[in-house]
């Protein structure tokens, strides 16, 4: 057997354990999920036979749209807090002490030991309106005593940001600990002051982090329905709530496949144009470096 042929081989063997977990526990559900799309509602709650369009009618319901756009901006919202708090965040974590540098990874990473519906019954009785923080905001006159902190998507976005905004921390940390500082140093040798330095030189540096941290926060934040659904009110649901209400409430497997099935095309469009960008742009680079 030639060298490259056990190259080969040993890359194919290497990567068979990790294709056949995507294929098992991602692939072949997620297939299941599109296919139950198009099988009728059973009457007794599960699948009918045959097949049928009716569900992809049923998902023009005319107040999808909204909880669409609510779903999106939420999201959005969620990753730019996330990333503008998790950039100097991981900057300076990166730039601590070995001693410091452990300390202050514990306490990002705290939270999780503590299971994730008690965090957020906690941030359900500190929003309460009769709650510690209610009194302590109209005590100083920063709110009204009518004000409602609880129930609508200010209270959605605030638990959101504070559930993933470690895992926003921690990658851009990981790439920020692999950025040569000197490069900042030499910028301001250059005459570049710190926030100028920062934002060129080091913002672009850890793009990786940046992008891994969009994606980590992103994605969960879109099918998000345990946190709407426990500090946002009745007019507070995304899409993740109406895939829980059909599939547990109304025992709809089809239409509960459909939203989930809409919501995955959402992710992985966008996911793959940028792919298919960059693959265009790395195709293209090497051919006008010929060309010059």
């Amino acid at each position: 057997m030639t060298p490259a042929r056990r190259a080969r081989w040993t890359e194919a063997l290497v990567t068979t354990p990790s294709l056949a977990w995507l294929l098992v526990f991602f692939v072949v559900p997620t297939v299941i999920i599109f296919a139950i799309t198009f099988k009728p509602v059973d009457l007794y709650g599960g699948i009918g036979k045959g097949w049928t369009l009716d569900t992809l009618k049923s998902l023009f319901n005319p107040n999808y749209p909204a909880i669409v756009w609510r779903t999106v901006w939420l999201s959005l919202a969620t990753t730019a807090v996330c990333l503008i708090l998790a950039v100097p965040c991981g900057y300076y974590v990166a730039r601590s002490s070995d001693r410091w540098r452990q300390m202050l990874l514990l306490l990002i990473i705290l939270p999780f030991w503590t299971s994730f519906l008690v965090r957020v019954f906690a941030w359900k009785v500190l929003l309460h309106p009769e709650g510690p923080l209610k009194h302590a905001l109209a005590a100083v006159g920063l709110i009204g005593p009518d004000t409602l902190l609880l129930y609508n998507e200010k209270a959605i976005l605030l638990v959101m940001v504070y559930t993933f905004l470690p895992f926003a921390i921690l990658p851009i940390y990981a790439a920020a600990e692999k950025f040569d500082f000197r490069l900042l140093e030499a910028a301001r040798d250059l005459g570049a002051r710190p926030l100028r330095a920062f934002w060129s030189v080091f913002v672009p540096g850890i793009r990786r982090g940046l992008l891994t941290a969009v994606l980590v926060v992103f994605i969960p934040a879109l099918g998000s329905y345990v946190i709407p659904d426990i500090v946002g009110g009745p007019n507070s649901e995304m899409i993740g709530n109406k895939i829980a209400q059909r599939t547990f409430s109304d025992r709809n497997l089809p239409h509960a496949s459909g939203l989930s099935a809409f919501l995955t095309l959402g992710v992985l469009l966008p996911l793959l144009l940028v792919l298919a960008l960059q693959r265009k742009k790395g195709e293209e680079a090497p051919s006008m470096q010929e060309v010059s």
